[in-house]
């Protein structure tokens, strides 16, 4: 019970926390041996497509392409793509009314890789552009993207995500801006290290050539189209200097709804990306991804039931004053984040506790999703979260 009581904690610890210092130290190594790369000049800027998928998204679309049309990047080499396949609302009329836009339209709704997979022949750039209907760009998001590819080894760059939280924000909004916060963190080592592991859709962008198509029942299509390209040995850049703003979700109920969907895209991805998982073709890319993504999605929710009651058993069966000691702040960890979700309940906004509650939450999500998964109960159709 010992034994298995310090592995599962130490595997805990190490998702969470150990993962980062590890990295931070790898990094500062690295630092000592190798300079980095200036890609802040760009000499040539090459062509570049901004896809967009969009479904019933009528109320905030004319701000989104307006956000589009201003960005800081030669008109003659941009080029705008809209995909609204199934939307229901006025989407695609108003998408129309943009004479630099090119629209695609189908009234059949068959999920966001399907309409991305239908765009794929029109794009013209020597670089895709990935952004979601719902966020919105800073001014020189793809001069910043785009010169990672002066690094003939750079296949993908993502783009930083960055949650709106104000001072009266719940525990969903504060919790998921915290979230985002350490992950941004994370993926800048990841990069300075060797690569990323995957992309947030709400901004990413690809070498067109290097686009290998996923299947059409993929859930989270982002980190699948970025994760194939790193398969064949590209590296997924980084770069914090492009953003995508959005708000955070309306409710906890809407964030949590969000991450179940997302820890099942996460098992089905895991299935699916056997390379990356196979230390024989890219060790590093591997120890990456099963550190950053794999233990989270798989084991490690788990691993906190069995710990805890791992902890009660040894208790219960000896006198040794740590072991009383972990119990008790498992306890009074879990305590906070009941009691988190009850003044949410309540509208009462105490940040103190918005941290164990969004991270009770966000590992029952995985759960969830995997028995979701599992079920084959999750859609590749976008279930729409709603927004602040």
């Amino acid at each position: 019970m010992i034994i298995a009581f310090w592995i599962s904690l130490f595997l805990i610890v190490y998702t969470f926390i150990g993962y980062g210092i590890v990295l931070y130290v790898l990094v500062k190594i690295k630092r000592f041996f190798v300079k980095a790369s200036d890609f802040s000049a760009v000499h040539k800027l090459p062509n570049v497509t901004l896809l967009i998928a969009a479904y019933n998204e009528e109320d905030i679309i004319v701000e989104k392409i307006n956000n589009t049309l201003q960005l800081n990047y030669p008109a003659e080499k941009i080029q705008f793509i809209f995909i609204t396949d199934g939307s229901s609302d006025g989407t695609a009329e108003r998408v129309r009314t943009f004479k630099e836009v090119v629209l695609l339209h189908e009234d059949r709704r068959e999920g966001k890789m399907a309409a991305i997979k239908r765009a794929i022949p029109f794009i013209e750039g020597e670089v895709t552009v990935f952004t979601d209907a719902n966020t919105f760009l800073n001014r020189d998001a793809i001069l910043e993207l785009v010169k990672h590819y002066q690094n003939p080894k750079v296949g993908a760059v993502a783009g930083e995500k960055r949650i709106l939280v104000d001072e009266t924000a719940d525990a969903s909004s504060a919790g998921e801006g915290f979230y985002w916060k350490y992950e941004s963190l994370l993926k800048k080592w990841d990069y300075e290290l060797y690569s990323n592991v995957g992309a947030a859709g709400e901004l990413f962008s690809i070498r067109t050539s290097l686009y290998q198509p996923v299947e059409s029942d993929t859930i989270i299509d982002d980190h699948m189209i970025a994760m194939r390209i790193a398969e064949k040995g590209y590296i997924i850049a980084y770069e914090p200097g492009a953003y995508a703003m959005e708000t955070a979700s309306a409710n906890t109920a809407e964030e949590l709804k969000r991450k179940i969907r997302i820890a099942a895209g996460g098992i089905q991805s895991i299935f699916r990306l056997k390379k990356a998982a196979n230390p024989f073709y890219y060790p590093v890319l591997t120890f990456q991804y099963f550190s950053h993504r794999v233990l989270r999605w798989t084991i490690t929710p788990f691993l906190l039931v069995l710990t805890f009651a791992l902890n009660v058993l040894i208790v219960a069966t000896t006198d040794i004053v740590f072991y009383k000691f972990s119990l008790a702040m498992q306890v009074l960890f879990y305590l906070l984040s009941l009691a988190g979700m009850f003044f949410e309940s309540r509208s009462i906004r105490i940040k103190a506790l918005f941290v164990p509650y969004y991270f009770c939450m966000m590992n029952y999500a995985v759960v969830a999703g995997i028995f979701r998964y599992f079920r084959k109960a999750q859609s590749a159709a976008w279930e729409k979260s709603k927004r602040k």
